[in-house]
Formats: C-alpha cells, structure tokens, sequence
C-alpha cells in the first residue's frame, strides 16, 4: 500500500460520504432558509419553530433518497470487497 493509494482511497470514501449525506443537507438548509423567510414575514421569533418542519423534511428525503443511498453504499463496499486482494498487496 503506497501513499498515494491510501489518500485516494480515503478521498473516494469522504466522497461518498458527502454524496450520501448531501441530499438531507440540502433539504434541511432549503427547509430552513422557507422557516426564515416565513418568519421574518410574519415576524414571529419562535426558535423552535425551525425544528419540526426540518426534521419533517429531512426525515421524508431520507425515506425518499434511501434506495439510492443503499445503492451507492453497497456499490462502494462491493468494490472494496472484491478488490481487496489488490489493496494487501
């Protein structure tokens, strides 16, 4: 195992570790930003407000997103299963 080999394997993983969690991310910040504006046009300062829709949100991305995530996780540990004997060497 060189160098080079252990950055990039490490690469690929925290990359499909940002392309699993990207699409909750990306529903909690754009439920967040509608809760603001909502918010802000109504001017009710409620901290907590911004918590139940989110979590709605991001549970319902999770629901709807999860056959794809599945995919590429299991895509990702079959290519490091079956390559495993390379990396030993």
């Amino acid at each position: 195992m060189t160098p080079e080999f252990v950055t990039g394997f490490f690469t690929e993983a925290i990359k499909t570790g940002i392309l699993l969690a990207a699409p909750m991310l990306a529903v909690g910040l754009i439920t967040g930003i509608l809760v603001s504006m909502f918010q802000a046009a109504t001017q009710i300062n409620e901290m907590t407000l911004v918590f139940v829709p989110k979590m709605l949100g991001v549970a319902t991305a999770l629901v709807f997103f999860f056959p794809w995530m599945l995919k590429i996780i299991v895509g990702f540990t079959q290519n490091l299963i079956q390559n495993l004997p390379l990396y030993i060497r």
